[in-house]
């Protein structure tokens, strides 16, 4: 399928059958931590980048196929900005009108001072937007945003959709080592967070490849420093995932590939998906991975993890502060990788 992947087992939507309507890497932020690199040419123009009936016939057969029991959510998320698909609340209705499954959102949240995206998205069961910073230098270098927009516009916007929405909203905080951990940057969080008023908080921890390989996950001390200063609300998300279903599927290399190229995947979560189903020999599988063109092997921190062949990942940084050569808080596009 073109559209659709998974279903993919999620820390907190159980079985997602991923719905990704945006080509890779369209997007309007450069965040250092995205799984799936660097954004080669940022872009905040909304467009129907994919015909849309196209993606609900895909996302209708995914359903038929896989059986209503297999899947807990529809999940808008995959290569880019999902709100960027000018279509986005067409579908999201769409999807509504000929299924019970609920429907999820997984955006960087960065349109919602739109209010056609709000009107959007209010469509939904649950929206997850992104909040990593609570001043304005954190957000530009964390963020590194298409445009010179502002941190207030981003905390305004998500705050008018709070005050719009019925569903749920879970706002996701990517917790980096040195950057947004200590209690001053935390304290200008749960300022922001308050404005907003989620449903709940989740703090992530960057698990998978970052784009720069200078961002790393908090120590113990900064974890427990991030659950104190942000309140009863915020709970650390698990890094530990449940294990890619395999049960079915007629190729199996190509089930995986459709996954890592939207969603990277630790090697051993590969190898014990394809042992816990007798998929075959997980080492001949992981050579063709390889062989296909359309998967390569990456390592952060002495693992191994299988991510799509487009990813632009720095391999080495000169510094914390720097990414690539180019000062993390500014914007815009960014050199190739090394």
């Amino acid at each position: 399928m073109t559209y659709v992947f998974g279903p993919v087992p999620s820390r907190r939507l159980g079985q997602s059958l991923g719905i990704d309507p945006i080509p890779m890497k369209t997007c309007n932020w450069n965040c250092v931590y995205c799984q799936l690199g660097r954004s080669s040419a940022l872009s905040d123009r909304r467009a129907e980048y994919a015909p849309r009936e196209e993606i609900i016939a895909e996302t209708m057969a995914a359903i038929e196929l896989n059986g209503r029991h297999a899947i807990d959510w529809l999940t808008f998320v995959g290569s880019g900005e999902p709100a960027l698909h000018s279509s986005l609340g067409w579908m999201i209705r769409e999807l509504k009108r000929r299924t019970d499954i609920p429907v999820a959102v997984i955006t960087n949240g960065s349109l919602m001072d739109l209010p056609e995206v709000r009107d959007e998205l209010c469509a939904s069961d649950l929206v997850v937007p992104s909040l990593d910073a609570g001043s304005e230098a954190l957000y530009r270098r964390i963020n590194r945003s298409a445009r010179a927009w502002s941190l207030e516009r981003l905390v305004r916007g998500l705050g008018e959709f709070r005050a719009q929405f019925t569903g749920r909203i879970w706002v996701e905080v990517m917790l980096i080592r040195g950057v947004n951990d200590g209690e001053e940057a935390l304290r200008d969080l749960a300022g922001a967070l308050q404005r907003i008023g989620p449903d709940e908080v989740h703090l992530n921890l960057p698990v998978r490849p970052p784009a720069e390989s200078w961002v790393e996950p908090p120590d113990d001390a900064g974890l427990a420093r991030a659950v104190e200063v942000l309140g009863k609300v915020a709970r650390v998300v698990s890094p530990k995932t449940p294990l890619l279903n395999l049960a079915g599927s007629k190729d199996v290399v190509e089930t995986i590939l459709q996954v890592v190229s939207r969603h990277p995947l630790a090697e051993e979560e590969i190898v014990q998906a394809i042992e816990q189903h007798q998929a075959g020999e997980p080492g001949e599988l992981l050579k063709r991975l390889e062989a296909s063109g359309r998967a390569r092997r990456l390592e952060r921190g002495g693992k191994g993890f299988w991510t799509g062949a487009e990813g632009r990942y720095v391999e080495k940084s000169p510094g914390r502060c720097h990414s690539g050569g180019r000062a993390a808080g500014q914007s815009g596009a960014v050199a190739p990788a090394d």
